[in-house]
Order: C-alpha cells, then structure tokens, then sequence
C-alpha cells in the first residue's frame, strides 16, 4: 500500500526541549555534543565490516586532535575535534603490534605497543609518530609488554607500565606467572625520547600478593614528578619518587559493600551485601600533590564496584560503597546479568580542573556511564552527574581550556547486528543535563528498572505506565512513571503475580488498560524458552486474573517474534505481531484481535514498509486513540545502519477484524512522524528499539526505547514528547 504524506504535524517537546524551558535553572554541566564511528578512520578501500576499537584515548596540548589506541587494528586513529560538532576522520597509523596507549607530548604522539609472542616471552616498545607526517620517526626497546603510558605535567618524561601480563588460562589464572613486570622511567627532550636513557624500575618484593610477580596495570605522574602505579592482581599501590625509586606502597585494602544486587537471577533487588574483597584497583588519577583516585575494577580475586581516594601514603580516605552503583540503577542503566560478578564494574578514572572546579571523571565499564564529581573537598567527592556513553567506556580526556571531555568505548558488536565502537564528545556549558530522561531517583526502596517494552496512558495528563521484558524474567513489572518531572520519574513498581508468587515465562511487551483499574497484557512468546504468546489480565495489585492463549490454528504458523504492545478499542483487544508469521505473505504482519464479550478471534493485515538489504522490518507498538490507531514500525537496524523508526496510523475504521485463516484486510497506514531524528537528540548513536508509544489524557504523545537491560547495549533509555496528537 503506498504511503500518504503526512496530514499532522506534532510539535517536538522532548525532556530535553522541555528542560532547556528554564534557563534560570541551569548551572554548568556537561552533554554530549557529538560521537565519531572507529570505522570511519578506515581508508577508502578497506573493509570496514572488520573489527575496530576505541580503547585508551588522549587529547593534543591544544586539544585540537584526538589519538585513541585500536588494538583489534592494530592502529592508532586521529580524530580531528577542531569544530567538536562535527568530528572529522583524520585514518590510522599502523603500528606494528598492539598500542595499548598513546600521548601527545609537544607535537608527537608516544604510543606504547605490545609485540609479545607469548606471556611467557613478553616484548613491547615505544613509538614515536609525527602525526603531521603520519611517520613512526621512532622507536624505543622496553624490554617487556606495556600497558598503560603516562606523562609528567611538564612533558619532560613518561611513566609506562610493563606489565607481563598473566595467562588467564593458566592455573585458573591466578598469580605469580612469570616473568614479572616493572615500570619504565623514560626521559623525553625536544620531541625526541630517550631510549637508552630509560630507567626500568623494579616493583618485586612489595606486594604481599604474589610479591615477585609485580603485574603493573596503570601509571600517572604528578607535577613533583611522582608517580603513581597500581598493582591490580596483586591489590597493591606503589608510590615512586622524583628519584626514580620507591618512596612508599601499601596493599589497596578490602570492602564490603552493601546495599547492592549481588545475585543473578532476572531481578533488580538492591538489599544484598557482598562480603569483603580486594580492591584490586585498575586506573589511577593524581587529584593534588597529596591524594589520588582508584577504579576499583577488580580482576581475578577481587573487585568491589566501588572507587576510592587515597593519600600517598596510604591512609583511605573516602569510598564510594554503594552508593555510584544505585545511582546508576536509578537511571535504567544497571547490567543484571553482571550482579554475580563485578556489577557496573567501575574501570577508569581521570581528573582535571575546570573553571577552578576540581573533578573526578569515573568509568563504568559495564553500565557504560560516566560519573562526574566535583572534589572540591577529597575527602567527600560530590556525585553532579551521570553521562551516557557507547558501549563499554575504557578512556577518557579531558580538555579544560575547550571545556571539553571525552570517552573511548571499546566494543564493536557489529557482527551481532549492533553498535560500533565509539568516540564520544561532551562540551560543559551553562545549561541543564540532557540526560538521564527517566530516573528512579528518589525511590525507598530502590527501584530498579530497564529494558522498557510498552507504555501506555493512565486518566491524568502525564500519567503513564510502562512493563519490561524478559530481561528481568524473574521480575515481571508495570512501573508507573510521572512525565510532568523533568527527567520523568518512576515512582512506583508494582511486581507481576499468580497465585501470590511471582509470575514466570512472560516476556511482556505491551500495556493497556482494563477500565477497571488493572490493565491487559501481552506477552511475547519464546519457544526455546517455553513462553507463550498470550494475553494476561491483571488486576491493580499486579495478580494475573486471567489469562488468554492465541488461538489454536495460529499455533502451527508462530515464530519466535510475538505481541509487541496491546490497545483497547471497546471490546476488542489488538495486538501488534512484530513480524510475518508463516501464514503471512511477505511485508504483511498481523494485527491481530480478541474480542473479550464475544471471546473470538480475528485480525487485519498491516503492510510494512520495505527493509534495507540484511535486514528485517517490524512493529512495536499499538495505539487507539479516537480514529485512530497508531502504529510504531522500525527496522531492527543500529546507528548508522538505522533507517525506518516511524509513527504510523491507520484509520480505526479499517480495524474490522476478519475470521482467521481466510485472506484478511489490508489496513492502509499514514505516517505521523519519523523517530530517527528524535533519536539523535543527545548526540549518540541512533538505538534500534523504539519499543513504547503511549497518548496521556492531555493528548500528547510519549516514547521510550528498550535500553536491552544494558546487555550489549549502552543502557540508553530515551523517553520523550512529541507534543500533542491530534
């Protein structure tokens, strides 16, 4: 059926836009102003279908250019910043080996490399690049495999860790694996370094972990020239002076967290406690000449999801317990399916001063946020603001004079179908944060939520309610959300029972209500997972009262891709089918109906617009509103591949449901608004999951993306407005 041209016209009030209203709220903070494709270094000519990553990344002396090591490459990529706006590709340098990181010092870049044929024979060097030329001009033996690259304030020397790193496969990949690892002290003058003037500095003999295989993780220097190295399997901290030589280290200590979800098993319960671990601290930043900063990210026998500050001499003087982690729960981005192990997992930290602020910039590897911290005072940093990052955040930079900041995220998941690994880049400006648009904040206790899969409206403007699927199978709920906050707020939780305990195999995918003060159901069915397809009634309780199986002569004809939301229309429930079932021609999908007076069955035909090569086109979305129901249709496309995100609407006097296994009507559609720029309002990468379209009793518009419960995902929820709907 052809596609009419658009008879309204909706006006965009999304959180954003909204916030934005109220100027005199703002103060200085940070969002994100644009992101950068690691694919996009690729020359003209390559495949660019193959693997890339954005691990560690820094920032030029006049913050102009960006470097990032790309180990899957093999390269390093530039990345031309001078309009932050509008990244430009500036290619790769090969390397020769695996960079691991790469500084400017004046104007070249001093990139650590990895050329180990194997753990027992580690071999790195150091390369020196002039980025004008795009010529290794350089390079320096380090005798063992580096990791981390740190240089001192004054450019005058650079602090690497070697680390030897340990076979993971090898004695459950506990310590001590030989050989050890060390730090090298390596002076650079005029833009040249001084290869045969490097001190290697030996660390074996401290820890009381594995003593004689020191495993240097990360390094950084102060303006004394002090530098400071983590032992992260060995759980200690070394300080080394001026001199070149040891002036204090100490073990980084144990924590025992409360308050977290320690147990993986499809729910969000934020009252467990994990007994004390090792900190076994990844990343480490300098805050002044007397503290430093720790990511707590743990490895082989610790990790306690947690950063902490230290003085040099050892004494803790501050930890963040549970209290980033529920944070982070409290906007949608908690990985569940980590809470057996290292939860958010915090892996960097880096610190700057801007406009006379000091702050502390914390990595969350798994939960893919940023979490930024005034330290005005050390001893009690200041939670400002949690940013939204690609998928696993591993570097960061910071450029105070340009008030920019910005993050390396490591993951390419293109071969699943998902997001690339990006750069993202963050202006701090006088304004208010654009994210999160949803938060739990607030909530006693806790409520946890995510993978957001329906919405529907409740009987008062800016009421409305949400489900989430079976990602938290263990945790069927509707959320009740209030959208007159800016960000939005849940501000209840009511759990999914039968018979008093709590209901198992659905994946619930749409909400509507009942009149009567519950609301219907649709469950999405999984065979391979023993889900059916069927709708549940629930009462205002959450107690399941009834529930309906899909009719029998459909059963020979499903798929794995069921119900993707329900709506009310007087007696008959719709359901949107996400996609052709077998008895389906191609680019025809079901909506189809239950009749609750009646108790029958029909449908209609839906026609889909056409996918792109590779992929798939589907629904996710039913709503009736007067003579109209509105239809969300995507493809199943990410990011730049991302397409078709549109709001249609089909006349409701064409819902005239047929008797099943005949030819059904074919209902013509409209299209309302196309989503993809609405996607595009924080400056991400556009998401594949529009899963909620909702109208409240004021008339207007509301949407909300599934974020996949953060798993292979950058946890991202977006809900906003698209104003009034006529």
């Amino acid at each position: 059926m052809p596609i009419k041209t658009p008879l309204v016209t909706l006006g965009l009030t999304s959180a954003l836009a909204l916030a934005a209203a109220h100027p005199a709220l703002a103060e200085m903070t940070f969002n994100r102003i644009s992101s950068f494709a690691t694919p996009t270094n690729m020359a003209e000519g390559e495949d660019r279908a193959r693997s890339s990553s954005a691990e560690i990344i820094s920032a030029s002396e006049d913050g102009m250019t960006l470097v990032y090591t790309d180990s899957p490459l093999g390269v390093i990529g530039l990345v031309d910043i001078t309009d932050p706006k509008a990244p430009k590709a500036l290619g790769n340098i090969d390397m020769g080996g695996e960079p691991t990181t790469a500084v400017f010092i004046g104007g070249q870049i001093f990139a650590g490399v990895n050329t180990s044929e194997s753990f027992t024979a580690p071999s790195g060097k150091l390369v020196t690049v002039d980025p004008a030329s795009r010529a290794i001009v350089a390079e320096c033996d380090l005798g063992g495999q580096p990791d981390a690259v740190a240089k001192s304030p004054d450019g005058s020397f650079l602090a690497i860790a070697i680390e030897n790193e340990r076979d993971e496969d090898v004695n459950d990949g506990a310590i001590p694996q030989m050989p050890a690892g060390y730090v090298v002290k390596l002076p650079v003058a005029n833009g040249v370094a001084d290869c045969a003037g490097q001190t290697r500095i030996d660390l074996t003999g401290l820890a009381t972990v594995a003593p004689e295989d020191p495993e240097p993780e990360y390094v950084a220097v102060n303006a004394a020239g002090e530098i400071v190295v983590t032992l992260q399997e060995n759980n200690h901290i070394v300080v080394i002076g001026a001199d070149g030589t040891v002036a204090s280290h100490f073990s980084a200590g144990e924590v025992e967290v409360a308050g977290i979800d320690g147990t993986r098993d499809g729910r969000l319960d934020f009252s467990e406690t994990k007994a004390a671990l090792p900190r076994e601290p990844d990343a480490i930043a300098w805050i002044d000449a007397d503290h430093f900063a720790v990511a707590n990210e743990g490895d082989w026998n610790g990790g306690t999801r947690t950063w902490s500050i230290f003085r040099k001499d050892g004494t803790p003087v501050w930890d963040s317990g549970a209290s980033l982690e529920r944070e982070i729960a409290a906007i949608g981005h908690y990985p569940e399916h980590r809470s057996h192990t290292k939860g958010v997992e915090l892996e960097s930290v880096t610190f700057d001063t801007y406009d006379g602020v000091p702050m502390a910039f914390v990595a969350s590897e798994r939960a893919s946020i940023i979490a930024v911290y005034d330290l005005t005072d050390p001893t009690n940093p200041v939670l400002k603001q949690l940013l939204p990052s690609g998928v696993s955040p591993e570097g960061m930079a910071t450029i105070p004079a340009r008030n920019l900041f910005v993050t390396a995220n490591e993951v390419d998941l293109r071969e699943d179908g998902l997001a690339p690994a990006h750069v993202m880049i963050y202006e701090r400006t006088e304004s208010v944060p654009a994210y999160p648009m949803l938060t739990s904040a607030g909530s006693d206790p806790l409520i946890g939520w995510g993978a957001l899969s329906g919405l529907t409206a409740g009987t008062e403007p800016g009421q409305l309610f949400a489900v989430s699927d079976s990602v938290y199978g263990a945790m069927p709920r509707i959320y009740t959300i209030d959208a007159t906050q800016t960000p939005a707020r849940i501000t209840a939780a009511t759990d999914i029972t039968r018979g008093g305990d709590t209901a198992q195999k659905l994946d619930i995918e749409g909400i509507a209500p009942d009149g009567s003060g519950g609301f219907w159901l649709a469950s999405e069915g999984r065979s391979d997972r023993l889900i059916p397809h069927a709708i549940y009634r629930v009462d205002a309780s959450g107690a399941i009262t009834e529930e309906i199986a899909i009719p029998e002569t459909l059963l020979p004809h499903e798929i794995r891709f069921g119900f993707e939301g329900i709506t009310v229309a007087g007696d008959w429930l719709w359901m949107a089918v996400q996609r052709e079932w077998k008895d389906d021609p191609k680019g025809m999908v079901k909506l189809l109906a239950y009749n609750t007076a009646e108790e029958t069955w029909g449908a209609v035909h839906y026609p889909l617009d056409t996918p792109a090569e590779g992929a798939w086109m589907g629904l996710s979305e039913i709503t009736a509103q007067g003579d109209w129901v509105y239809i969300v249709e995507r493809d199943n496309q990410i990011a730049g591949a991302a397409a078709t995100k549109k709001l249609y609407r089909v006349p409701a006097a064409q819902m005239q449901a047929a008797e099943l296994g005949g030819t059904l009507p074919v209902v013509t559609k409209e299209l309302v608004r196309d989503l993809l720029p609405d996607l595009g309002v924080l400056n991400g990468y556009a998401v594949d999951k529009i899963e909620g379209f909702a109208i409240d009793a004021a008339g207007t518009g509301w949407v909300v993306t599934d974020n996949d419960g953060v798993d292979d995902s950058s946890g991202e929820t977006l809900f906003w407005s698209i104003g009034t709907v006529n």
